[in-house]
């Protein structure tokens, strides 16, 4: 599957196949997609990703809607504090 770069353990992918799935098993499953990504440093544009990758899916399903409040709740980057917020990153 295409979103192997995205999903490299498949854990949104076989979210969408376990057949009576809750909300709070797809927040799980999520987060620790979260946890394991290489997306930290874009958060919030790999979960529009997931959600264009997978966008056949239904939109009433858990993981589209945990993914859309994902979105929906990312953080805004803030201003660092310290030498850090005065000095580029680089």
């Amino acid at each position: 599957m295409k979103g192997d770069a995205l999903d490299p353990a498949g854990l949104i992918r076989e979210a969408y196949l376990i057949d009576g799935i809750t909300a709070q098993d797809c927040r799980v499953i999520f987060l620790d997609w979260a946890i394991k990504s290489n997306a930290s440093d874009n958060l919030r544009g790999a979960i529009q990703k997931l959600l264009t990758l997978y966008a056949d899916q239904p939109a009433h399903h858990p993981m589209t809607q945990t993914l859309r409040a994902g979105l929906d709740a990312s953080p805004v980057p803030k201003r660092r504090g310290g030498r850090a917020g005065r000095h580029p990153a680089g």
